[in-house]
């Protein structure tokens, strides 16, 4: 943003996508505005065009007034705890600090949060607002179905084909891209548009797709910051900070979480051993169930879900997956093994065309394969190795957990 432009929109006062607050402080406590406020605020922005909200600025005088430079860290704390806590989902805001003149010419220093217009309806603490003018505006309830109609149908089934608002086609990694392009094939908008890695927004403008950004980009999470492998291994049977022994967090493309996280499970488990015919290692998990549970978690999870992430536990006696978002369709835990159903058509139809390196514990060429035989896989290669069945169950109809039981402690 060119900030002499902001300086400019100030002197003209609030509009559409434009709010101005002046900050008292109390110490390092910010005693106005009340956090509700600026909650119902940054909401009524990012439920309409997005816009920008600017601290430091008397909204009816609009004169420039700064805030203490001894208290921007607090302030910038405080409006970035209101965007994570106080609006369900979280808003993902931009928070600058920036020095702007004042009447008397003299630069002093303000914080400017930049809101996308989101792919999602966000609540604060007073409901569900949408900004009208200068003002925001309580939503009817049924202008609050359509915004959700609109918002969240895509969703239901193509949520991973919505065009991502903020971002532009050069977001995209040449090389990423190259691997869905034949070879004689240049990168271009058009062809980005053909593999549904980019698609035209409400205003014509075109944007980089959810599956877009998740498979061709090297971090999408600066649009889905939820979109991760968090991953950690305890040394016992029950989840315990002081059991830690390993923990990590795997961002990037959608591939390199999958082969991260197969990493994470072969450096902790653990390999026995039996004679009875020689010494025969026998690995604590089946590592191609595991590549599947991952590949299958990162393909089929609902990314609409802000704010919800995978995660994969490492104990003593078992895998445990937790992946964001109910069976889709009419899937059930118990049909899972023999229908099939993709939440993600395109994500998994890029992931198909994804090779997988050279690696004779995976018996796979790509990383999906479009006949649907993941959860079989997971089920019989589990079952022969530790001679338990792997479980499936439905957390609350919006999460699915995963348990693969890992195999008895090898004898001598």
């Amino acid at each position: 943003m060119a900030w002499d432009d902001l300086s400019r929109r100030i002197r003209l006062g609030e509009d559409s996508t434009l709010e101005l607050k002046q900050v008292l402080l109390s110490g390092d406590r910010v005693t106005d505005p009340k956090r509700q406020d600026v909650a119902d605020e940054l909401a009524a922005l990012a439920n309409g065009r997005g816009g920008i909200l600017v601290l430091g600025v008397e909204d009816k005088s609009r004169e420039i007034l700064g805030i203490p430079m001894d208290r921007l860290d607090n302030v910038e704390g405080w409006i970035r705890e209101i965007c994570n806590d106080s609006i369900k989902p979280p808003i993902d805001a931009d928070i600058s600090k920036v020095e702007l003149p004042n009447s008397d010419g003299e630069l002093v220093p303000v914080i400017v949060v930049l809101v996308p217009r989101s792919m999602f309806v966000h609540e604060s603490p007073r409901g569900y607002f949408r900004r009208v003018g200068s003002s925001k505006r309580k939503l009817a309830t049924e202008v609050l179905a359509r915004l959700f109609q609109e918002r969240s149908q895509s969703r239901v089934i193509r949520f991973d084909e919505t065009p991502i608002p903020g971002s532009s086609p050069d977001d995209l990694d040449p090389k990423l891209v190259s691997r869905f392009l034949r070879p004689d094939v240049e990168l271009s908008t058009t062809t980005a548009r053909k593999l549904r890695i980019v698609a035209d927004d409400q205003e014509g403008v075109p944007r980089v797709t959810v599956s877009g950004a998740l498979l061709c980009t090297r971090e999408p999470t600066k649009w889905l910051p939820h979109a991760y492998i968090q991953a950690v291994s305890y040394v016992g049977m029950r989840s315990d900070v002081n059991y830690q022994i390993d923990a990590r967090d795997f961002s990037g493309s959608l591939d390199s979480q999958i082969f991260g996280a197969l990493q994470f499970v072969r450096r902790n488990m653990r390999v026995g051993a039996t004679k009875r015919t020689g010494r025969v290692d026998v690995p604590q998990f089946s590592e191609r169930a595991v590549f599947e549970a991952v590949a299958n978690a990162v393909a089929h999870r609902d990314y609409s879900m802000a704010g919800a992430r995978i995660r994969l536990h490492m104990f003593m006696d078992r895998l445990e997956f937790y992946v964001p978002g109910g069976l889709a369709n009419t899937l059930t835990t118990d049909s899972m093994e023999l229908r099939q159903y993709s939440r993600n058509e395109l994500i998994v139809s890029l992931l198909a065309r994804c090779p997988v390196p050279n690696d004779e514990a995976l018996s796979r060429s790509h990383i999906m394969d479009r006949r649907g035989d993941g959860v079989p896989i997971i089920f019989s290669a589990s079952d022969e190795l530790s001679g338990r069945r792997p479980e499936y169950t439905e957390v609350d109809d919006s999460e699915l957990r995963l348990v693969i039981w890992g195999a008895i402690e090898s004898v001598e």
